[in-house]
């Protein structure tokens, strides 16, 4: 190593590494990837420290003569000041920052490009000549294929739904036990030939009964080697562990499970919604008979009003009194003895009240806002939690996977769910049945979503402008729950056009108990900043009613100063959750978490057993659990290391140089590609099925 002594007059990057398996790591790896970069490094020998390198990174290729490298030291570091001076990017270290990557597709990619390619070729031979012609305009028009694609991706371009090729097992013999329905069960009874077909197990560990000493998927299970116990080829006991199985401990405490009778009323429409009807009813009547003092949404001018100030200030006194004398509408009479609940009715006074000074709230992400990945954000110290959004009129259909939405673990100790729909009456009826048969402690109506799919229904941000339909909504909640009601928006529209201000004034005389605002109109969806001075003013507006703020917030630096600033009750956290779910964390121990790559491995790992326990471990609770690993993930990799930023706080907006990390395993978290998610999740689940790809639902277009 010491004939490499190489000097250099010009200036150049320099960084010291003291550690001599840090300087091989790096030979190692660019001996392992020839081409990739290519580095001239001086090499001194010292008696206590061992090796130093100084490494001087050039991105180039490594067939390159040497004698060209001092006339390229200049333009690394006119390069390296760019990134520096750039406002768009992110600061981060020079010694970490690839100048001008080139990456070598792999072998598998080359080999999907090709399919992909030919499968292009023969569809586009089999179009008619209209369906060409269509095909040219789309794809000379870039504003129709800038809209098209927006905010999630589409024309079944999702590949990573696999089928199970192995035939399913009756979920009564994977259990070891006898099936109730004998010669007349559909599913395979064989469990020779089934287990011929299975595939091997991917671990000898199963931690669902590690953890509750038995696993209910018994021969199904790709972990089930650590529990089932051969006797002859066609029989096989599932074993119990006593001294961690219970009747009351079978799996973790989950809430909120859809019964089988109450599905089978939603589908045969025989569900009573008398007190809906009549609360929608009682709400209809009120809110015409004082139309005159509602506002309406321009397109140009926003919300206008329609009588002076003093006259609706005078309506809504005598408003709030009609209100009080009646809260909810006659029942029925009936016949028999009298419960508790009938006898002693609730006041709105005595409704459930929350205190949401200073919480920390996880926002309701849609797909990645599921079960396990909100256990995750608890332990990290979030307070408040809402479940993915979830549309009324699904929820009155009996769809199974729009219910499930709504499960709760046992840690959620302040859970609510989020709604969204365009009129009062599907609205009110959802939200009975919730009442009636499910445990939340709040409910949230969505009057903030921009996907074009939820406003083109008039729900979302459409409810903005139909203040009609949004106030009879609020109101028929507020009469129906005894649970609070709160309401998420955006600050408008169109990007131009701010309502929120007029609207929130208006918005805490209907019965809300907390609104949430994020800083950003329908038009800006992700991009650009939030308007926290914007947010400032509406919070001050909607006293005494608390306003939450969303928006932009990565660390507790972010926190802090818009807490200190502005006189919102508290914020709401999204895409900085998902990037880095120790936010909490950091915003509770005031600090700066230099996690490293194996830690952040280890809550990958811990997401991955959750959501083998939420979903099942057998074949399909395994490409489950993926698909929801693989779709968060395409927001990890967005997270900077802090010990490899030059600047801290970092700001969400920027975005990072190419960069590699301080090991492997930071660095491959670090790819933006789905190839390298997919390798993490061989890491956590075992090999993906032959042919596998993966497409993240959402496509968003801001960092």
């Amino acid at each position: 190593m010491g004939k490499l002594k190489r000097n250099f007059d010009r200036p150049v990057i320099k960084d010291t590494i003291a550690m001599p398996k840090a300087g091989y790591a790096v030979i190692r790896f660019l001996a392992n990837n020839p081409g990739f970069w290519l580095f001239h490094c001086h090499v001194d020998t010292h008696s206590d420290t061992g090796m130093t390198i100084l490494i001087k990174l050039k991105i180039m290729d490594l067939y390159e003569k040497l004698s060209k490298l001092n006339e390229l030291n200049d333009s690394v570091l006119e390069k390296a000041n760019l990134y520096r001076n750039d406002n768009f990017s992110a600061k981060i270290k020079p010694e970490y920052i690839l100048m001008d990557p080139v990456v070598l597709p792999t072998i598998k990619e080359n080999r999907q490009e090709l399919q992909t390619k030919d499968t292009e070729v023969t569809n586009q031979e089999t179009l008619n000549e209209n369906n060409k012609k269509t095909l040219e305009n789309t794809s000379t028009d870039n504003h129709v294929n800038k809209k098209f694609k927006r905010g999630e991706n589409k024309k079944n371009e999702r590949k990573q739904l696999v089928q199970i090729r192995e035939v399913r097992l009756c979920p009564f013999i994977a259990k070891c036990i006898d099936c109730e329905y004998a010669s007349s069960c559909k599913y395979n009874h064989d469990i020779k030939t089934y287990l011929e077909n299975k595939p091997n197990d991917m671990s000898d560990v199963c931690y669902v009964f590690e953890k509750y000493g038995k696993c209910p998927f018994g021969l199904s299970c790709r972990f089930s080697s650590n529990h089932i116990e051969k006797i002859d080829e066609q029989n096989y006991k599932n074993i119990i562990d006593p001294l961690k199985y219970t009747d009351n401990n079978q799996t973790c405490q989950i809430y909120n499970v859809l019964s089988s009778d109450l599905r089978v009323k939603l589908w045969k429409r025989k569900y009573d919604f008398k007190q809906s009807d009549k609360i929608c009813k009682f709400i209809n009547e009120y809110v015409n008979k004082n139309r005159s003092s509602s506002l309406k949404y321009h397109r140009y001018k926003g919300i206008v009003q329609k009588k002076s100030q003093e006259n609706q200030d005078e309506n809504k006194e005598d408003n709030k009194e009609e209100l009080k004398e009646v809260k909810e509408p006659e029942q029925e009479k009936k016949i028999g003895l009298i419960t508790d609940e009938e006898w002693i009715k609730l006041r709105a006074p005595e409704k459930k009240v929350i205190d949401w000074k200073n919480k920390l709230y996880l926002a309701p992400l849609t797909t990645v806002g599921n079960l396990p990945f909100r256990r995750i954000c608890k332990e990290l110290g979030a307070d408040i939690t809402c479940c993915e959004m979830t549309m009324s009129t699904n929820l009155l259909t009996g769809q199974a996977s729009e219910w499930a939405l709504l499960k709760r673990h046992e840690s959620e100790d302040l859970f609510g769910v989020q709604l969204a729909g365009a009129y009062p009456d599907s609205l009110t009826k959802a939200c009975q049945i919730i009442k009636e048969n499910f445990k939340v402690d709040f409910v949230d109506i969505n009057s903030g979503c921009p996907i074009d799919l939820v406003f083109d229904k008039g729900a979302g941000c459409a409810l903005m402008t139909r203040l009609d339909h949004f106030q009879k909504s609020v109101r028929s909640l507020d009469t129906l729950l005894d649970v609070p009601v709160t309401a998420k928006i955006r600050t408008g529209i169109k990007e131009d056009v701010l309502i929120a201000h007029e609207l929130i004034p208006e918005m805490k005389t209907w019965g809300l108990s907390m609104i949430t605002l994020h800083g950003r109109t329908r038009q800006q969806r992700y991009s650009k900043l939030a308007d926290w001075d914007y947010i400032d003013k509406c919070a001050k507006l909607s006293d005494p009613v608390p306003l939450f703020g969303c928006g932009d917030i990565l660390s507790y630096h972010d926190y802090n100063s818009h807490m200190e600033s502005t006189s919102i009750s508290g914020c709401m956290l999204a895409r900085g959750a998902l990037y880095k779910p120790w936010l909490f964390a950091e915003i509770k121990e005031q600090r700066d978490w230099d996690i490293s790559a194996w830690e952040r491995f280890e809550l990958l790992k811990k997401f991955t057993n959750y959501g083998l326990e939420h979903w099942g471990s057998d074949s399909q609770g395994v490409e489950t659990t993926r698909r929801f690993l693989l779709e968060w993930l395409s927001f990890t990799y967005r997270y900077i290391p802090v010990g490899l930023l030059e600047q801290v706080p970092h700001s969400i907006n920027l975005r990072p140089p190419f960069y590699f990390g301080r090991n492997d395993l930071e660095t491959l978290m670090a790819s933006p590609k789905s190839s390298d998610w997919i390798k993490l999740s061989e890491m956590l689940l075992g090999p993906v099925p032959e042919g596998y790809q993966f497409t993240p639902k959402h496509k968003a277009n801001a960092y």
